[in-house]
């Protein structure tokens, strides 16, 4: 078979997230759907992390959840209770394994495995090139980055990276109720740069050094910070390392397409990585709801121009022109946010929910002088 209702191109977080969106609604019972990747998804290569106030689809697969943190830097340092949000962490596996296993009992949905060589659209369809053949589709849903973004001289790129241990230990070292969202009392000369643990158990926790930067590290760089950190701010001079990831996401104001014709760009491809702060699986869970409403409403997807929505562009753009000419450190910024707003207020305006009255009182939170001056130059580049 070469032509399906729908394609969908990448099966990571995006994909299989608009996949299982289809799945939970009887319109795309009798839809065939092909979803296509480079090979099956068998090992644990990535977490997600992020807060939600209720439960969400991927409930199920949560691994863990805290309502409590703390946030650790030379400005400022507390143990913050996050309600009416919980912070919740999904490992890979699990989601990948939850999605294809509920596709494997559907007769009209597909996978299959190899390389991805382009998309496009062709007369009144949408095709995938693949593997050297042609699949048509209604719509084609797309998540694979093939080319590395152009950023113009009026844009920034920085990137997020990460390395992660899953750390094991002989004894109870951890409270599994409580997590470090941000930890800046690292060193910042590379820019950016803090740890985060989340405990899963007393004797068990992910611990990830991230950093925003414009450019990667040696490898061995990672290694020696994480060792330094769970060696000095664990306190545990012997660890077992049970798993490890590694991970690039773009943080930039540049403008991704979202929608050619009938090719619909979805996850980073699509521009749901926030562009201050790398968050993207929730931003990817409104977008696939979006996509998944558009269907069943309309039989098409439709553009959702939101005027609002630029200011938080807006915002993006002058935390990325601070923390890219190093105006001011990200740690003294996140440090300001949480000093002086309910943790809240900071969570809903990192989701781009908050309201006018949540702005105002952010903005109030850090040097006016350095964001408004940032702020200016944006609006007027």
């Amino acid at each position: 078979m070469k032509h399906y209702d729908y394609i969908i191109s990448g099966a990571g977080a995006a994909g299989l997230s608009l996949l299982m969106r289809m799945m939970q609604h009887t319109y795309f019972n009798d839809k065939q759907i092909l979803v296509i990747d480079k090979a099956p998804k068998n090992t644990n290569d990535r977490t997600w992390c992020f807060w939600e106030k209720t439960p969400g689809l991927f409930e199920p697969v949560v691994h863990h959840k805290w309502q409590q943190i703390h946030f650790y830097s030379n400005y400022y340092s507390s143990l913050l209770n996050l309600h009416p949000y919980q912070y919740k962490m999904i490992r890979g596996i699990d989601f990948y394994n939850y999605v294809t296993n509920e596709a494997a009992s559907r007769a009209n949905i597909s996978f299959v495995y190899g390389e991805v060589e382009a998309v496009g659209n062709e007369g009144e369809n949408a095709i995938v090139v693949f593997n050297g053949e042609r699949f048509t589709g209604g719509y084609v849903f797309n998540s694979i980055l093939f080319t590395k973004p152009v950023v113009p001289a009026d844009k920034y790129m920085l990137l997020q990276h990460f390395k992660g241990y899953l750390v094991e230990t002989e004894n109870a070292a951890f409270d599994p109720q409580q997590a470090t969202l941000m930890d800046f009392r690292i060193n910042q000369n590379h820019g950016t740069s803090f740890v985060y643990v989340l405990p899963v158990a007393p004797n068990k926790a992910l611990v990830e050094y991230t950093l925003f930067t414009k450019d990667l590290l040696p490898h061995d760089e990672y290694e020696k910070v994480l060792h330094e950190y769970i060696t000095t701010y664990l306190n545990l001079p012997h660890y077992h390392i049970a798993e490890q990831e590694f991970g690039i996401i773009p943080m930039t104001n540049v403008k991704f397409i979202k929608k050619i014709d009938r090719v619909i760009n979805i996850g980073t491809a699509g521009g749901q990585t926030k562009a201050s702060s790398g968050y993207t699986f929730q931003f990817i869970q409104k977008q696939t709801q979006q996509l998944v409403n558009d269907l069943v409403s309309a039989g098409e997807i439709k553009d959702h121009a939101k005027f609002f929505e630029r200011r938080f562009n807006l915002y993006d753009s002058t935390l990325l022109n601070i923390l890219h000419n190093k105006k001011m450190g990200g740690d003294e910024i996140f440090a300001d946010l949480f000093k002086k707003n309910a943790p809240e207020r900071v969570l809903r305006f990192l989701d781009n929910e908050s309201d006018l009255e949540d702005e105002m009182n952010i903005m109030a939170s850090v040097p006016s002088g350095i964001f408004m001056k940032a702020a200016w130059q944006e609006m007027f580049k």
